[in-house]
């Protein structure tokens, strides 16, 4: 069956309807994929012990630290393969679809293997409790072994992205979330696993989805499609990727990095403090989706108007952005506020850890706008190629400052509100910063547009 129907054409017709059908998809992908979760954590939650919710929680950073560190190369597979499809490239797109499957593959096992020998010390040094660090453990060996697997989907569902297919990677999530709950509730409450069977449950709905997803790459007719045989690894797709890959996969890795900082501030406080954060976290969630979705939205519009030589199309698409994702978040955060305490109860009735749990939906949850600009801005960036540029302003606008916030402010004012209020104040700095950078290389390549593309054009050229 053709995939021609799941595609978006980003060059040619109207821009806002076509974002918000493209960004739609994505913004429910994370709705199952929280969830999901959420269902993970109340199962544990209601059923084992708070403890065992809190050990699945402290686990909450690493996992993202292990995973994202190398899935950050996912968004260079989705600007190149965006910038040849719009460019009409398809010799170099084929390349591209095939390297990067290969480099999701062989990477996910380096990086399976390197967590799983890293995860006890790295939760021993996020002072993760005594009390609940054996079953941390459990937790993140048991999930690890999926990281291959969670590669291969995120490779691949970025590849459909880039051709405007946002609803497939939707459908096999949903897919492998049903499979997680029903074996979820099967190994907790019929094989009394507890939070193993969490983690197995977990691992295998990842091999369900990147199934689904190299089943769809290798059967789907087209430029795109992944081919088995035939031409291997091509290092010129490969250089290229790094180039923009590791920007992103630095800032990926670094972002959990200071957020295990923040976490261990937190896990001061005790496990029921860190029962409320999760809990929170997981409500905090959904209303990230709305920067998560505009953000990608943004990468795979700008780079494909890029290749395609639409300038003027790539600073409305911005605006979209921006102005979609503040909308959104805005909208959710102000709705969980209100009904924070009725949903914080069904992931933990404990009325403390309900306390906690509103404390940082007051503190964050309303300035999450904020973050939503910051990810259109650095999702812009690199939809135009400045990965770097986007990588070094996160770094020192948000990783940077929190870390010192940490360091610096925390032991002089030793409250939880002050452990939260360091995440508002760097996505202000972030967006102001980028923003302007965004601002700027626009105005020159509106004026300078026909030279670049006539560049790009070469490069690419050189390259196939």
């Amino acid at each position: 069956m053709s995939g021609e129907k799941f595609q978006i054409d980003m060059c040619h017709g109207p821009l806002l309807g076509k974002i918000i059908l493209f960004s739609l998809p994505l913004i429910f992908t994370q709705v199952f994929q929280l969830l999901f979760n959420a269902v993970d954590l109340m199962v544990v939650g209601r059923f084992v012990s708070s403890d065992a919710m809190a050990s699945v929680g402290a686990t909450m950073t690493l996992n993202s630290f292990m995973i994202n560190a190398f899935s950050g190369l996912s968004v260079a597979s989705n600007i190149l393969v965006s910038r040849f499809y719009g460019g009409g490239d398809r010799k170099s797109l084929s390349l591209t679809v095939r390297t990067s499957m290969q480099l999701a593959l062989y990477g996910g096992i380096a990086v399976m293997v390197i967590a799983l020998l890293a995860a006890r010390p790295l939760l021993i040094l996020m002072q993760t409790p005594g009390s609940i660090l054996d079953m941390s453990c459990l937790y993140v060996w048991i999930c690890f072994c999926a990281i291959p697997c969670v590669m291969l989907y995120n490779f691949g569902a970025a590849i459909l992205r880039a051709v405007g297919d946002t609803r497939r990677p939707l459908i096999f999530l949903i897919v492998a979330g049903v499979v997680n709950v029903g074996l979820n509730l099967f190994f907790i409450l019929v094989c009394g696993m507890g939070v193993a069977g969490v983690a197995i449950a977990t691992a295998i709905s990842h091999g369900v989805s990147a199934w689904l997803i190299l089943r769809t790459l290798v059967n789907t007719p087209g430029c795109f499609r992944l081919k088995l045989r035939g031409k291997g690894f091509a290092f010129p797709i490969f250089r290229e990727m790094l180039w923009l890959g590791i920007p992103a996969m630095i800032q990926s890795a670094c972002f959990p990095i200071s957020n295990m900082i923040i976490q261990s501030a937190v896990n001061s406080f005790g496990a029921v403090a860190i029962a409320g954060n999760t809990a929170a976290q997981a409500l905090e969630g959904f209303i990230y989706i709305g920067s998560y979705a505009f953000h990608h939205t943004a990468v795979s519009f700008v780079s494909q108007n890029y290749g395609g030589g639409k300038y003027k199309r790539i600073v409305r698409s911005l605006l979209y952005s921006y102005l979609s994702g503040t909308v959104f978040c805005i909208t959710i955060g102000m709705a969980f506020l209100w009904w924070g305490r009725t949903l914080l109860a069904f992931f933990n009735p404990d009325p403390e850890a309900i306390e906690w749990g509103m404390l940082r939906l007051k503190v964050i949850g309303i300035c999450y706008f904020l973050c939503s600009s910051m990810d259109a801005a650095s999702g812009g960036l690199r939809g135009l190629g400045y990965s770097t540029l986007s990588t070094v302003n996160s770094l020192t606008g948000a990783c940077a400052m929190r870390i010192l916030w940490i360091w610096w402010i925390f032991p002089v004012f030793p409250t939880y509100f002050c452990v939260l209020v360091s995440y508002p104040i760097s996505w202000f700095l972030v967006t102001t910063v980028s923003s302007g950078c965004l601002w700027f290389l626009c105005r020159r390549l509106l004026r300078t547009g026909a030279a670049r593309r006539q560049v790009w054009t070469a490069v690419s050229g050189s390259r196939a």
